[in-house]
């Protein structure tokens, strides 16, 4: 659902500041890999961060990929579907990610054990050791959501010791709280662990 009057209250802030930001050494590429279940809204957030229109969203089949080039600079953002029967095929977009973002729809409270299923097999993936994570706490914007703190919590996030990882409140309608996370991935995609 497209919601005219918020949506022109957010001001867009783009890729192209992201990037900025980003930027520390000419021809660098970025990999940042979207995960999520099904219906969690990475789309959305894809769509938001390339300043794109978000009226018209279906859901993903197999994967979207938006490349920007900017002075030199080359962020990748890899999103790839949430369904139950392409999840085994998540494995195949591993390699080289610097970034891993990970979004959960904060409002289908149902569905929390299996998104926790799923982000702990995602760090337990050697392909992805050390790799930062952003956990997106997506559809704040809905009364049904429960808080990052509360979801933080439940899937037990403080126990992660190999990675730098953030938990971010946002709402990819809105654009409310993705600056943030972007934010957070320009500090930290530099610290993947060996």
């Amino acid at each position: 659902m497209y919601y005219p009057k918020l949506h022109a209250m957010c001001p867009k802030k783009g890729l192209l500041s992201i990037l900025r930001k980003l930027k520390n050494a000419p021809d660098q590429e970025v990999r940042i890999l979207l995960l999520g279940l099904d219906n969690a809204g990475k789309t959305t957030l894809l769509k938001q961060l390339a300043s794109e229109d978000i009226s018209h969203i279906t859901p993903t089949q197999g994967f979207n990929i938006k490349s920007v080039q900017s002075q030199g600079f080359k962020l990748n953002l890899w999103d790839i579907g949430g369904q139950r029967k392409i999840r085994p095929y998540w494995r195949n977009y591993f390699e080289n990610t610097d970034v891993l973002i990970y979004v959960i729809d904060s409002a289908d409270r149902k569905r929390f054990e299996e998104t926790g299923q799923e982000l702990a097999e995602l760090l337990d993936e050697e392909k992805l050791s050390g790799v930062p994570v952003l956990i997106f706490a997506n559809k704040q914007d809905l009364l049904t959501a429960a808080p990052a703190t509360e979801i933080a919590e439940g899937l037990n996030l403080h126990t992660i010791r190999d990675r730098v990882w953030q938990i971010q409140s946002c709402s990819a309608l809105s654009g409310e709280g993705v600056q943030d996370g972007m934010n957070w991935v320009c500090k930290n995609m530099n610290a993947k662990k060996k």
